[in-house]
């Protein structure tokens, strides 16, 4: 008999749990609900928008970035743009130091041994770091300036183009206080300069990100072979006359004292 009342107990409390256990369900159930949509809601894509401006062999690269209109206070945090620059391509390290004694932008080489004056089948790739601004008129966006030059390439035989394409570049962001949002983004750590103006090493949060377009692609003008002979025979002729006429000025209207 005791134990018939102990099982009748038993079956009872479990029941009694069972009913508990679904009452107090859907509420949590809610709030979990709740707060992972907050958090998908949170989490908006980072925009990366690559542009090239002006025409000819030197050229802007313009770097746009727009973060989700939830985000606060970003006034707290640093965007680094590491973008790397293909062999057709080169940044002139000392165009950029003028650059930032004007306050136009902020950016710096990382490579070293970089010659200006190497053609495209003697260079290799370069990297440079630009410190990108907040920009003025959009509150969640970010922005970088970068002159790029094309290089010298080889003639070609047939087609007068060849194509350079610029990679999208690595965005990195260092935060002087933590945001939850920042796990929605952050892809791995990268150590990189705090600042363009001292030599301290940050830990940079390595973000993902979304690209408007496709990796950008430039066509360079190349010269023909089948016009090697032409165009040697022209610059030899205007070499020489150019001499010739440069020494009869001078035999005439020259004063030699002996």
């Amino acid at each position: 008999m005791a134990a018939r009342v102990a099982a009748v107990r038993a079956v009872a409390w479990l029941l009694l749990g069972a009913a508990t256990g679904l009452t107090r369900g859907p509420p949590a159930a809610l709030s979990a609900a709740r707060s992972d949509a907050g958090t998908r809601a949170m989490c908006s894509e980072i925009i990366l928008r690559q542009e090239v401006l002006k025409d000819g062999f030197h050229r802007d690269l313009l770097i746009k970035v727009k973060f989700g209109e939830s985000i606060e206070d970003l006034q707290t945090c640093r965007l680094l743009i590491k973008q790397d620059i293909p062999a057709g391509l080169f940044v002139d390290p000392y165009e950029l130091a003028s650059l930032r004694e004007r306050n136009i932008t902020e950016a710096v080489m990382v490579s070293e041994n970089f010659d200006l004056e190497a053609p495209n089948y003697l260079s290799k790739e370069s990297e440079v770091l630009i410190y990108a601004r907040q920009d003025s008129q959009c509150v969640d966006c970010f922005q970088a300036f970068l002159p790029v030059h094309y290089r010298y390439h080889r003639p070609h035989s047939h087609d007068g183009e060849t194509s350079i394409v610029v990679n999208h570049p690595d965005l990195l962001m260092f935060c002087d206080q933590e945001f939850p949002i920042l796990k929605c983004w952050a892809h791995s750590k990268v150590e990189a300069p705090c600042a363009l103006e001292n030599e301290d090493i940050c830990q940079w949060n390595k973000m993902k990100y979304k690209s408007v377009y496709k990796n950008v692609t430039l066509q360079v003008p190349v010269g023909l072979t089948i016009h090697t002979s032409l165009v040697c025979s022209v610059t030899l002729f205007v070499t020489i006359l150019c001499s010739t006429l440069i020494l009869v000025a001078i035999f005439k209207y020259g004063h030699f004292s002996l």
